[in-house]
């Protein structure tokens, strides 16, 4: 009796078990993102885009995709876990794109970023509103912040389009790596800094809010790279692949999704369009002689 009790018991938590424990993904996915804005609203602002492609596929590979969103402090820290294989796939700003490739040239480039059907986006080295500037020769003398020291924006076309006006690191009376977009922004605004450098989205944001600064210089430069780890399964990556193309501003549910990305889709890939970054990266110490 006893026996026949106990089987019962086991039979019975096996049963209970299998009914309530949570399904498992068939197919787990690590984002990586850094945090060029508030690291709590980057992942806010990022979930409905992140549904979108897990429900797409979903749907393409015939098997459930749970995708995580894992967010990083640093430019650094983003880049590293990509070339590590710590994530899965990444989106990456153009300086950010390179620098990993060097790291592990396995790393591949599966899209790009549309920005009205292109593949191209404007940067800006602000100044203040009030500000007598009128030109980056000017700014010999004066105080300048930076990003990221890994920033395409925010340190290497700043500096590169420094060095091309005749401003070299010595010139500058002040100059310091503030992380974040938004903070050089707050910076120059505030008349801490006499000038900075900052991407488009950003700018347009502190115009609404009203703060005091203007377009010093505008740069094109190449969007966002989406960009996938060395040893991603194939039939995985091809399916990225294949969503990502598939995203159209012109569809109501994709285009809520896009949101977040200021842009209308995305772009075959195409490493040859970050050559001008590889070019002001790797030529970065002329700022410095």
């Amino acid at each position: 009796m006893i026996k026949k009790i106990s089987a019962a018991v086991v039979t019975l938590a096996v049963t209970l078990t299998t009914v309530i424990a949570p399904a498992q993904a068939d197919i787990d996915l690590n984002f990586g993102l850094y945090a060029s804005d508030k690291p709590t609203a980057v992942v806010k602002q990022f979930r409905p885009l992140i549904t979108k492609i897990e429900d797409e596929l979903s749907r393409e590979l015939g098997e459930k995709v749970s995708i995580h969103t894992r967010i990083s402090p640093t430019y650094e820290q983003a880049i590293d876990k990509l070339a590590t294989g710590e994530v899965d796939f990444s989106r990456f700003g153009p300086a950010s794109y390179v620098l990993v490739k060097d790291k592990n040239p396995a790393v591949e480039l599966i899209a790009m970023e549309s920005k009205k059907g292109k593949n191209m986006r404007k940067g800006y080295i602000i100044a203040h509103q009030d500000s007598s500037l009128q030109n980056m020769a000017e700014l010999k003398g004066k105080r300048f912040a930076f990003g990221s020291e890994k920033s395409t924006i925010g340190r290497y076309f700043a500096q590169l389009l420094l060095t091309e006006a005749g401003v070299n690191s010595s010139d500058l009376v002040k100059q310091n790596y503030l992380g974040r977009h938004d903070k050089v922004g707050e910076s120059v605004a505030k008349g801490d800094y006499d000038a900075g450098a900052m991407k488009s989205s950003t700018f347009k944001k502190f115009l609404k809010k009203g703060r005091k600064i203007r377009v010093l210089k505008e740069f094109n430069l190449a969007t966002k790279a989406w960009a996938v780890r060395e040893g991603v399964n194939d039939r995985v990556k091809t399916g990225l692949t294949k969503v990502l193309m598939a995203f159209s501003n012109e569809k109501d549910g994709d285009k809520k999704a896009l949101k977040i990305l200021k842009k209308d889709g995305f772009l075959p890939a195409d490493d040859a369009a970050y050559n001008t970054v590889r070019k002001a990266i790797h030529n970065s110490s002329q700022f410095f002689e």
